[in-house]
């Protein structure tokens, strides 16, 4: 039995639960999801402001998933924000893999195709989306980004007219970049999956089934993050003021 623990960085129950069926529905049936959000931080994570405050929520998850007992504790972990915030603090501290969306949507898409192209929320957000796309090695596989100027809480509960946007980004990064995958932008976004791939005839690649199977399968692996260096647990310190209690 595998044990992940998905983790939604912003605060919103409902995407929370959301986030957790598209994961369960991606996971092995011997796979055990729990899907969790901090108790603090941003409503929704669409700026780098709220990256940053949205990392030491999440941090706490991960703590929590490494001093669980039973059926909370984790094998490995799932950051389910497109951005992967906090993603490398969050290998220090944890035992098992844990995987960001961004990451591994982006490495499917490649398995599937020669390009892809990435389709998120809003505008502000298609600079970090290349940043990730550099950093992992996939610039020059990245057709281009495409906001849909969706704000992240309307994909809580999307109406036909939200999905018709999404439609409508995902069609256009297919018709106009050539790409042979799309890469849906935002964990939000992850139950739309079928219907895009449907409406478009698109390879569609959702992070957070993607990362789960990732995760699933490094487990089984026996393959962990590597603690030998830049990954090791961060040194014992002493934390001021609000974050006193996050010093090792």
């Amino acid at each position: 039995m595998t044990r992940i623990r998905v983790i939604n960085p912003n605060t919103s129950p409902g995407m929370t639960e959301t986030i957790g069926r598209c994961a369960r529905t991606a996971a092995a049936p011997s796979t055990v999801v729990t899907a969790v959000n901090p108790a603090m931080g941003p409503e929704s994570v669409e700026s780098h402001y709220d990256e940053a405050l949205a990392v030491p929520g999440l941090l706490t998850e991960i703590a929590a998933g490494e001093t669980a007992g039973g059926a909370h504790a984790a094998d490995g972990y799932v950051i389910a924000c497109f951005g992967d915030p906090g993603l490398d603090a969050a290998r220090e501290l944890a035992t098992g893999p844990v995987i960001g969306i961004a990451q591994a949507a982006m490495h499917t898409a490649v398995l599937l195709g020669r390009s892809f192209s990435v389709v998120t929320t809003l505008p502000r957000t298609t600079g970090r989306t290349w940043d990730l796309a550099r950093r992992y090695g996939f610039a020059d596989a990245c057709r281009g980004v495409h906001a849909c100027d969706v704000p992240v809480l309307d994909l809580d509960d999307p109406g036909p007219g939200t999905v018709r946007t999404v439609t409508e980004a995902c069609t256009a990064a297919v018709n106009e970049d050539g790409c042979d995958v799309v890469v849906l932008g935002c964990a939000g976004m992850a139950p739309l999956a079928p219907t895009l791939a449907r409406r478009t005839g698109a390879q569609v690649v959702d992070g957070v089934g993607a990362a789960v199977k990732l995760v699933e399968s490094l487990v089984s692996l026996g393959l962990r993050t590597s603690k030998g260096g830049e990954y090791a647990a961060p040194p014992s310190k002493k934390y001021a003021g609000l974050l006193g209690e996050f010093g090792l």
